[in-house]
């Protein structure tokens, strides 16, 4: 193959190779299965404490399968460390708030891993609305959730 062809090759292949591991690893049902014990996702509207990856809109876009608006929100008493939050009394966390349906929870879970990799909980957000937020799993430990 001559190095043009190679040039060429890399330029479509790349891209294709990205958004076939993003549909894997985000939106794929093959590659998440929602564990059994987690309860039912409630119909209505759900608002969502963002603070990691999907504060990104092209990655919430995949993520969603459409464009969300978000409103910039802030935790008190928490850190930010690595993938995780941790409680830190004085300090805080910038991030925005998703209003998603049920569906878009849904895809919001697989992209977390819920039950596997992360629990959802509900905690209060400093402009007196409460949201849920995406927790690290301990590494030994599953977690009964609610939604």
């Amino acid at each position: 193959m001559r190095p043009r062809h190679l040039v060429i090759s890399a330029l479509i292949g790349a891209p294709l190779a990205l958004a076939g591991w993003l549909w894997l690893t985000m939106l794929s049902p093959f590659t998440y299965e929602r564990p059994d014990h987690l309860a039912p996702i409630n119909d209505g509207p759900h608002e969502v404490f963002v603070y990691g990856t999907l504060r990104v809109p092209p990655i919430r876009w995949v993520v969603l399968g459409e464009r969300v608006d978000t409103r910039p929100a802030t935790l008190s008493g928490w850190r930010r460390t690595g993938l995780d939050l941790e409680p830190a009394p004085g300090e805080r966390v910038e991030g925005e708030v998703l209003t998603v349906d049920a569906e878009a929870l849904r895809r919001l879970d697989r992209y977390e891993r819920l039950g596997i990799r992360y629990e959802r909980v509900r905690l209060p957000l400093d402009d007196g609305g409460e949201a849920w937020v995406y927790r690290r799993l301990p590494e030994t430990q599953g977690a009964v959730l609610s939604s």
